[in-house]
């Protein structure tokens, strides 16, 4: 029997929410809608259009995929940050709208640069699939960007999103850990580093313990190694009025700033995400010692 559109998002939404899935109905719309190469608004306007067998199978499979616990936007490959659609892939981590508030801040320095300077360099670290490269980038448009990562999917995947997006010319891929393979001075360090501590990945929801990779996710005994390392090296590759912005745990804001206190950078400016947590810091070289 043939489904109509709107047939087959409730049944959908049915096995979600038989399956235990938490946002259910959204879940089945975000599917169906994605899957079918559809708006969310067609999914609600179009609801009487019939859908063919083999779309009704996809979909299925598709819930099947999310009802073991696959994130949605693993399942359709891809997710939207800051309004740029991004590719994933096996190792790369699936951007995060609170990651969107560390693009929202440097984006006024990287600005202030191009208004001293006339262009803008830029390095972003861990850059898995280029989300915040690739939004600095699109955003401002006289900046040039170089993405590490230490995997080669990650940093294929990174270049791929570039090339989709028009952007291949001002970005370039460099596989290094942290700053290893990096050469040269930037006005702006970005990075969200692997900072959860190691004893906590194995208690986190199946959609980021599962299909995250792991290298994106631990950051040690404390979380903090990551930041350790790049606050260490951080002062060879910073130009003169170059900040460096990161995003951190909920519970790292002073951790993290001592850390960077140590190697004479001080605190310049901190912001909360969506949800009222402490999510991103901002650098600057220290004169004062």
């Amino acid at each position: 029997m043939t489904a109509t559109l709107a047939r087959l998002v409730v049944e959908s939404r049915d096995r979600l929410t038989a399956a235990g899935i938490e946002h259910a109905a959204l879940d089945a719309r975000h599917l169906v809608s994605g899957v079918l190469g559809l708006s969310l608004t067609d999914v609600v306007t179009r609801g009487r259009d019939l859908v063919t067998e083999a779309d009704v199978a996809r979909v299925r499979a598709a819930v099947e995929r999310r009802s073991a616990r696959e994130p949605v936007y693993r399942i359709l490959g891809e997710r939207e940050f800051f309004g740029l659609p991004l590719k994933l892939s096996r190792e790369t981590l699936e951007p995060r709208p609170d990651t969107e508030t560390l693009v929202d801040r440097m984006i006024p320095y990287l600005r202030r640069t191009v208004a001293t300077k006339g262009s803008c360099r830029l390095v972003d670290l861990g850059t898995g699939t280029g989300a915040i490269c690739l939004a600095l980038l699109a955003t401002v448009l006289e900046a040039r960007g170089t993405a590490t990562d230490i995997s080669e999917d990650a940093l294929a995947t990174a270049s791929a999103n570039a090339e989709a997006l028009g952007l291949s010319g001002r970005f370039e891929a460099v596989r290094s850990n942290w700053f290893d393979k990096v050469e040269g001075r930037f006005d702006a360090i970005v990075s969200n580093p692997p900072y959860i501590p190691s004893n906590v990945v194995a208690e986190l929801e199946p959609e980021v313990r599962l299909h995250d990779p792991a290298a994106a996710l631990d950051g040690g005994d404390d979380g903090l190694d990551a930041y350790r390392a790049i606050a260490l090296q951080a002062g060879h590759h910073l130009e003169t009025n170059g900040v460096i912005g990161l995003e951190i745990g909920f519970d790292q804001k002073e951790a993290v700033a001592a850390l960077f206190s140590a190697e004479n950078f001080r605190l310049r400016e901190e912001a909360k995400d969506l949800g009222g947590n402490d999510r991103v810091l901002i650098f600057e070289r220290s004169f004062d010692r």
